[in-house]
């Protein structure tokens, strides 16, 4: 990858990446943040090789992020692995926070004691999963908000989303592009708070579009994401960068469907999204 900020989606031991990045001489004086070290459960993690200035981490939901339903709130405040929110000087002048999560899979919730191979049962598992990620997706845009709302702050958003770039639960992170007819002060308050993904900003350069990062059941998805905010890209004429090369490393993903080959245990079941971003002189 050869990247100078690495989003790590599923961290089980930090001591071995720590070894790892450490006898890796271009990462050799980056700085590390383990979004947290207890549980059992894997958790993300971000590397810059620029200086991280502060960072937050945020297990539980805003307050304000609470979804009620009829009158009854949805018991779900916290993510399934906590966020990670860094400001780093990407330049002297030039500061940018850059979020890293992973939300809730597709992975159906199963409660005990039911049968597992019962379509009822499993399609309800199935809204339960949906249900835990949407509240995640609400979550963390409320986080996002608070970055972008009436500043001319960068930020970016890495992280294994665990859905396609127009799903809904992806769309409520980056929020909906504004109504073409409304009017232009309108529409500024709107992009002001949007996010970019790089997968269409590479798709409006280029002819070709290889862009999957995950392979299941001989599906072809893009769980993987590199969010922008408008700061980053081309078409606006305040912009301090903009990205210019999207790649995605899915060669070594497998379909299943079609081959016999095993997937070795040490790789990932993802392809990694590399985001080039040149900024302004």
């Amino acid at each position: 990858m050869n990247a100078e900020i690495i989003g790590f989606q599923e961290l089980w031991h930090e001591q071995a990446m720590r070894e790892i990045i450490s006898e890796n001489q271009a990462y050799k004086d980056a700085e590390i943040i383990i979004s947290s070290k207890e549980g059992t459960s894997p958790n993300v993690a971000l590397l810059s090789k620029f200086p991280i200035l502060n960072y937050e981490i945020f297990k539980d939901f805003p307050l304000r992020a609470n979804l009620d339903f009829e009158d009854t709130i949805i018991p779900i405040n916290s993510f399934s692995r906590p966020v990670i929110a860094a400001d780093i000087a990407l330049t002297n002048d030039i500061q940018c926070t850059v979020f890293v999560a992973h939300l809730k899979s597709k992975r159906p919730i199963i409660t005990e004691n039911v049968d597992r191979k019962d379509p009822t049962e499993i399609v309800k598992a199935t809204a339960r999963s949906l249900i835990r990620r949407a509240a995640e997706a609400n979550a963390l845009r409320v986080l996002l908000i608070d970055k972008l709302k009436n500043r001319q702050h960068p930020v970016i958003a890495l992280g294994d989303l665990n859905d396609g770039n127009l799903s809904v639960t992806t769309r409520m992170i980056t929020g909906q592009p504004p109504w073409e007819k409304l009017k232009f002060e309108a529409k500024k308050k709107i992009w002001d708070v949007l996010l970019y993904s790089v997968k269409d900003i590479q798709a409006r350069q280029s002819y070709g579009d290889f862009y999957y990062s995950h392979i299941y059941n001989g599906y072809y998805d893009s769980l993987d994401h590199i969010l922008v905010s408008e700061e980053f890209v081309r078409a606006n004429p305040n912009r301090i960068g903009q990205v210019t090369y999207v790649s995605v490393l899915n060669d070594h993903l497998i379909d299943e469907t079609l081959s016999d080959e095993d997937r070795k245990e040490w790789q990932s079941d993802h392809g990694q999204i590399i985001a080039s971003i040149r900024l302004e002189n």
